[in-house]
């Protein structure tokens, strides 16, 4: 797998960085032109209906904001890793679709939570399906013949895989980010999110009930057709039953559509 590219390490290092500035930011995408010519493309789109044409990345980021930027850069730093198609026939951008949703409604549950960082919570649900991407790459026939499995028993792809396989997309999920040198917490959210498998965090509630929405609303598909129940743990740090905390968000739809706008760099 590539190396995940420089310009959005620093993006990540200055999201964790309380000191830093906006003006750090531009700086950073400005030396990036791949990066600097997508997020501008995006900020011109029909979706944010802006009065006049954005040029500059310092104008992109006063129109749409710090935080927007920063997932904006980072998901473009992921889309550029996808395979444009693979032997496996899993839907790429498809996925991508569920991927960046998931991302969006994790970081809206981070505020209903003490201890979940909104933006490590975009990150990981971004990221937490990557494995599913290195199988389709790298084992594309027994990825194949997982898929084929979940979809016949309808059950969770993480058990298919471990049939066919013997390890599931989050171990290798997780050791993609490790050698990408991610945070300890971010490497932990993406391995501990099978129900067998839950560590009881914030982080982990989040980013788990934000992929069981995401599968639940239709939000894209990564292959996996079993939407889980949220277990005691989640419940109780989220406030709720899956039913009960999907009512409490209100209309996800715009966060959908966001996913799409996104999903076309």
């Amino acid at each position: 797998m590539p190396a995940f590219p420089k310009s959005v390490q620093r993006i990540l290092e200055l999201t964790r960085d309380v000191n830093s500035t906006p003006k750090d930011l531009v700086e950073v995408i400005d030396k990036d032109p791949v990066v600097t010519v997508k997020v501008l493309k995006v900020v011109n789109s029909a979706y944010y209906s802006l009065p006049k044409q954005i040029t500059t990345i310092g104008h992109a980021v006063v129109y749409l904001g710090f935080n927007t930027i920063k997932n904006l850069a980072l998901s473009i730093a992921a889309i550029g890793m996808l395979p444009k198609d693979n032997a496996a026939g899993f839907d790429v951008q498809q996925y991508l679709l569920h991927s960046l949703a998931t991302a969006g409604i994790a970081k809206q549950l981070a505020l209903k939570v003490d201890d979940a960082d909104p933006m490590d919570c975009f990150i990981a649900g971004l990221l937490h399906d990557f494995g599913k991407v290195v199988f389709a790459q790298f084992m594309p026939e027994e990825f194949r013949k997982a898929l084929q499995l979940s979809e016949e028993g309808h059950s969770s792809l993480h058990t298919a895989l471990q049939t066919v396989i013997g390890a599931d997309h989050a171990v290798v999920g997780a050791m993609l980010v490790e050698k990408w040198r991610f945070a300890p917490h971010l490497i932990d959210t993406i391995r501990h999110q099978r129900m067998d498998n839950l560590k009881d965090t914030d982080m982990i509630a989040c980013v788990f009930a934000a992929n069981q929405i995401s599968k639940k609303l239709q939000y894209g598909f990564a292959g996996n057709h079993k939407v889980e129940e949220l277990p005691a743990t989640v419940q109780k740090r989220l406030g709720g039953d899956l039913e009960a905390v999907i009512a409490s968000m209100g209309n996800l739809d715009h966060l959908f559509a966001e996913a799409q706008v996104f999903a076309k760099l």
